[in-house]
């Protein structure tokens, strides 16, 4: 068991690796789900920020979830309702972008 910011790394680094759309939609549930804003797990994530895998996680997220045509908004919409929603992948968008915002946000902190 583990933290949500660990737990967006370990996904971040199997969705690199294998591409499920489990693991893009695992991502999207935590960031949306978990704590009451994603700045609770930018918080928790920045004192990871040590390890090279978590810069690697925060890499794979800011490429592969960019923008609504990216392989993991594409992910989340095809696990979810089996094909592609513009309106779901570009909600993942807006909340990988409020995530990458937040830690760095509380890099600088």
């Amino acid at each position: 068991m583990c933290g949500p910011a660990a737990f967006v790394v370990l996904k971040a680094l199997a969705f690199e690796g294998r591409g499920e759309n489990k693991d893009a939609y695992d991502l999207f549930y935590v960031l949306k789900h978990v704590g009451n804003e994603v700045d609770e797990i930018a918080d928790r994530l920045v004192p990871l920020l040590d390890a090279p895998e978590a810069a690697r996680a925060l890499e794979i997220l800011a490429r592969d979830f960019a923008d609504t045509a990216g392989v993991g908004p594409r992910r989340v919409a095809e696990f979810l309702a089996g094909g592609p929603d513009d309106a779901m992948q570009a909600d993942t968008v807006g909340l990988v972008r409020e995530f990458l915002a937040a830690v760095e946000t509380a890099r600088r902190r």
